[in-house]
């Protein structure tokens, strides 16, 4: 048995006037690549197809036996080690794909990490989770609850995906992301916000799973406990909801779209980025994608994409940084920050 004794920690309170800062960053891929040729071979498709349509050419996806967990530690190690911590108060975990339906995999993750005792919990808002996830921690933070957060985005998504579905099998990868946000000051490099978040539940039905709950447990449709997805009204949900999310926080700052120097958006399809960059009057080469290598990640998306970013050169300390996403439930939100001067782990 477990040992059950811990020393709960009583030095982490913090004033309420603390900012939610970037400290470390941390993205982790599973080794298998999956190439647009490979999913032709199996199904009624080409790599043309699904370049033209999505703008993605390979996709990382899980071994058998690899899960959300497991992602979630590997990246959560990596930012802890960014940031040249080793603890954390506070462990949120960005995931639709939990390792079991009951309970939550945040605890197992902190637990694997040596946070034994901290407190731990999933936000399940699918693609907008990490957004959401960033504000829960920036609210801990601000309450004086935790003074360290370790924000986590992981999903193995393709746990989801009809395997004989072209429609969305080309679309989604797996992957995580974290970050470590820390107590600090709101006019330091790295304090986020302002934040906007939405949802719209009557639209849950465009992009959705009905089997597995609790309404629908053993539905013995095997297609009902797999990923719908009404593409065609989800993209144009995603870019007018995204643009309107991001001209909120904007104001909310008193910044205006030339001030951005990157767009980090969720990356669920390169034409939605396009589009959105146009809807928002924001030049194309400002939205950064690296979807054509990962893929659709859901809540890994962001912070995969500002690892990638910080590597390749696009993302510099001092940068103005709106970061936003839209996915199922409906859920969609928005933040900002000036970049840190972090190094991806």
């Amino acid at each position: 048995m477990a040992d059950l004794a811990f020393t709960p920690r009583k030095d982490f309170l913090v004033p309420s006037s603390q900012a939610a800062v970037l400290a470390g960053l941390g993205s982790w891929l599973p080794p298998r690549v999956v190439g647009n040729e490979e999913i032709a071979q199996r199904l009624d498709t080409s790599d043309e197809w699904i370049r033209s349509r999505t703008g993605i050419a390979e996709r990382r996806v899980v071994d058998p036996g690899t899960s959300t967990v497991d992602l979630a530690v590997e990246a959560g190690r990596r930012a802890l080690a960014s940031a040249g911590e080793s603890e954390a108060d506070a462990v949120v975990l960005a995931t639709s794909t939990a390792d079991q339906l009951c309970p939550a995999s945040a605890p197992q993750v902190a637990t694997k990490l040596g946070l034994n005792g901290v407190a731990a919990f999933d936000v399940n808002a699918v693609c907008s989770g990490f957004i959401y996830g960033l504000a829960t921690a920036a609210g801990l933070i601000a309450a004086g609850i935790a003074r360290r957060v370790l924000v986590i985005g992981a999903d193995v998504f393709t746990s989801l995906v009809d395997p004989e579905d072209r429609g969305t099998v080309p679309i989604f990868g797996d992957g995580a992301g974290a970050v470590l946000l820390r107590a600090g000051d709101a006019d330091e490099l790295g304090a986020l916000g302002p934040f906007d978040l939405h949802s719209e539940g009557e639209l849950a039905e465009l992009l959705w799973v009905e089997a597995g709950g609790a309404k629908n447990r053993r539905s013995e449709d095997p297609r009902d406990h797999y990923l719908v997805m009404q593409g065609q009204t989800v993209f144009r949900h995603a870019c007018a909801r995204m643009a309107e999310s991001a001209r909120a926080v904007l104001d909310s700052a008193g910044w205006v779209v030339g001030d951005l120097d990157r767009f980090i958006g969720h990356q669920a399809n390169i034409r939605i980025l396009q589009t959105c960059a146009k809807q928002l009057g924001l030049a194309v080469d400002v939205m950064y994608s690296n979807i054509e290598k990962v893929g659709n990640t859901s809540a890994a998306s962001i912070p995969i994409a500002l690892a990638d970013a910080v590597k390749d050169g696009s993302l510099q300390p001092g940068n103005r940084v709106a970061m936003g996403a839209f996915g199922a439930g409906l859920t969609w939100g928005s933040t900002l920050l000036r970049w840190p001067d972090v190094i991806p782990g």
